[in-house]
């Protein structure tokens, strides 16, 4: 299938119509009717399939008794969110960010990537164990779906909490980690990172020793060796390495935005060599860094100008970031309208001479991979929480907007039930019948 395929479909759909129409008035009636048509199908699409969304970042303040993901907490993923938007399955990240490579840095890093376990842990068992359930395996995410509930699975952004104790990989398999990133921003212990291009610095070259012993731990325990983050030559090495396929949880095609985090074609046609599969991301910078800097420039601009309007003195997010607490929650609540001004005067001024990154883009750059590597190859993800967010699908209740936008370009059913997540499950039930392969003395 390529990306003329689909268009060519929308495009004879709707000379179709135009041929059908005997007059203006008749047209514009019967492209209304087509269209009430195309969400009715797309709606039924999104309620059939399972969507699973492979990265989500959590922090573990949203998973207490007082405040959890039962409630709309104003994240871009929750429980109300996810059932608003159709969102079936949420992959919660273990994210560690990247420390010292000393004992310190590396017990802080495992105390860090517990917690989150644990968080993920309280959430499906004893906070809302009515409404979401942990998956570990496509059965459990077909079980649950098929019990109506929500579900949560779990992956390891940085495989920097392992340390120097290879046991660990075995312990984050049974907390319940299916797949698990080398690197993250900054090198680790075990691979390279892709921000080595930014200074030319490199630790290890591609993997460290310890980073291969990893791959061959992650393909005996059954946790997905993930290429996000770190660089290309250890990427390339982690396909020469696995004897399972592998992901991108969370990537984008360099060829259509060129940032180190993004897969060129290099690392896609061995990624289809290797029968893995990269899930598209929707993080603006990564799919159209050009057109998402213009965006925010004017965005930043008419903020700038509402506050001066209004006396307000805006503080940068680095600046947010060094605060307390509770002096951020006061900073955003005195900030709220200038937020508000914002917004209501966004489209006239921001969206209309410089528009967002949008759902259509996303879908863009699955076209490309699609007809790069083929469509067995490519899935879908967020980056909630995290960064990620596209205009149209901005958070979890948003969802039905990226199916819709498939629906349009012509994919079938099927199809996007294997965007959505039959590509990616049928990932994991590779690695874990390698797993069990190998823990049988295979």
């Amino acid at each position: 299938m390529t990306t003329m395929t689909h268009r060519s479909r929308l495009t004879a759909l709707l000379a179709a119509v135009a041929l059908a129409s005997c007059g203006g008035g008749d047209a514009a009636d019967s492209s209304a009717e087509a269209e009430a048509q195309l969400v009715e199908r797309a709606r039924g699409i999104h309620e059939r399939v399972i969507t699973l969304d492979t990265h989500d970042d959590i922090s573990v303040a949203n998973f207490t008794a007082e405040r959890n993901y039962t409630m709309d907490l104003g994240n871009q993923v929750n429980l109300p969110k996810m059932e608003a938007g159709g969102l079936d399955v949420s992959w919660m990240v273990v994210y560690t960010g990247q420390g010292d490579l000393d004992q310190a840095g590396f017990d802080a890093a495992y105390a860090n990537a517990i917690e989150k376990f644990d968080a993920i842990h309280r959430l499906t068992e004893e906070i809302a164990p009515d409404r979401i359930g942990l998956a570990l395996t496509s059965d459990d995410v077909r079980r649950l779906n098929a019990e109506g509930k929500k579900i949560a699975m779990i992956g390891i952004e940085n495989g920097y909490p392992v340390g120097m104790d290879i046991s660990r990989v075995q312990e984050f398999a049974e907390r319940g980690g299916r797949y698990m990133s080398l690197a993250h921003n900054g090198h680790s212990q075990l691979s390279d990172s892709n921000t080595g291009e930014r200074d030319d610095v490199w630790l290890h070259g591609g993997l460290s020793d310890l980073g291969r012993e990893v791959i061959a731990e992650m393909n005996k325990w059954g946790i997905m060796i993930d290429l996000s983050h770190p660089s290309k030559e250890a990427n390339l090495e982690m396909m020469e390495l696995s004897r399972a396929p592998v992901i991108g949880s969370h990537s984008a095609a360099r060829s259509l935005g060129d940032v180190s985090r993004s897969m060129d074609d290099e690392l896609l046609m061995a990624l289809k060599e290797n029968g893995g599969v990269i899930q598209t991301v929707a993080f603006s910078s990564y799919l159209l860094p050009e057109k998402n800097a213009s965006h925010r420039e004017a965005l930043g601009a008419l903020e700038a100008s509402v506050a001066a309007e209004m006396g307000f003195e805006v503080v940068g997010r680095r600046e947010q970031f060094g605060m307390s607490e509770e002096e951020r929650a006061a900073y955003q609540e005195a900030f709220a309208p200038v937020a508000a001004a914002v917004e209501s005067r966004m489209e006239a001024e921001v969206n209309a001479v410089a528009p967002p990154v949008d759902v259509a883009d996303l879908v863009d750059n699955i076209d490309y991979m699609v007809n790069l590597i083929g469509l067995e190859h490519v899935g879908i993800s967020s980056d909630f929480d995290g960064g990620g967010g596209v205009s149209g699908w901005n958070d979890a209740a948003e969802t039905f907007n990226v199916t819709l936008e498939l629906v349009r370009r012509g994919y079938s059913e099927d199809e996007i039930g294997m965007l959505w997540s039959g590509n990616l499950l049928r990932v994991l039930d590779e690695v874990q019948a390698l797993a069990a392969e190998i823990q049988a003395g295979g």
